[in-house]
């Protein structure tokens, strides 16, 4: 797996997201998809010709190992970086969109004093209001629904984050019930509930960001509301706090190492 052709994409839509996004994407890199690739495919790459019964019986380690372990660890943690990672690239689609029909219309003349040339589009930073915003909330909600999801999935097939020492199987073709042992069970356990922890700091992210945005999307229809009602009381506030906001956004790629 490319991992750095998904870093690529998603370092795109990191210049478009806000402060806790920056955060998010850091702790996605960083915490899981560096420990994924550098260390926990070291600690699982035996997992299969180290799992050991107390039977000769042709067949029945086979059948306790895919018992025990239906899916790889391994593999449903990549599927699960892909699935979290998918709903944020349709921000980037997005922005891709928007750009391209500002492009259309400065080319056809339409938005010609708005712009200075075609470069100054692209490096134009589109600010997270309208269709891009539920585009934006949408993807975040998105993440959270396939983090938790996943979470339980882990639960569900090994009852639990906890790697035993023992392994009890009765299934056929075994003789009996067999004692079944996997290798470095205690270092696995550590591992799991790393990138278990890991997710769960992921989905705490998004929830704030959900409410972050939610927040401000009040507080920009309430404000929207008082300059109806009391246009020149509130020109003067309007323009200094889109100066600040703007300020802000500014700030935004001094969070994590990415590019804005």
């Amino acid at each position: 797996m490319d991992w750095g052709t998904l870093h690529t994409f998603l370092g795109g839509v990191n210049k478009h997201s806000t402060s806790i996004g920056k955060i998010w994407l850091t702790v996605l890199f960083i915490f899981r998809v560096m420990i994924l690739v550098v260390a926990a495919q070291e600690v699982w790459g035996d997992e299969q010709a180290d799992f050991t019964c107390n039977t000769l019986q042709p067949g029945c380690k086979n059948v306790c190992y895919d018992h025990f372990f239906p899916v790889s660890h391994i593999r449903l943690w990549a599927l699960q970086l892909i699935f979290v990672s998918t709903p944020a690239l349709l921000v980037a689609m997005h922005v891709a969109y928007h750009r391209h029909e500002k492009k259309r219309k400065f080319i056809k003349g339409e938005i010609k004093n708005e712009f200075k040339d075609i470069e100054e589009i692209k490096s134009q930073k589109v600010r997270i209001e309208g269709s891009l915003w539920w585009t934006y909330t949408s993807s975040i909600f998105f993440r959270i629904i396939f983090e938790a999801a996943f979470m339980y999935v882990f639960y569900f097939l090994y009852n639990g984050y906890h790697l035993p020492w023992v392994l009890k199987c009765g299934i056929d073709p075994c003789p009996n019930l067999v004692d079944c042992f996997i290798s470095r069970p205690t270092e696995k356990t550590v591992f799991t509930i790393f990138m278990i922890s890991a997710s769960v700091i992921c989905m705490l992210l998004n929830v704030a960001e959900l409410c972050y945005l939610l927040l401000k999307v009040c507080f920009r229809s309430r404000r929207a509301q008082t300059q109806r009602n009391h246009p020149n009381h509130t020109l003067r506030e309007s323009k200094q706090n889109e100066m600040n906001e703007l300020i802000s956004e500014g700030g935004q790629g001094a969070v994590t190492g990415f590019p804005r």
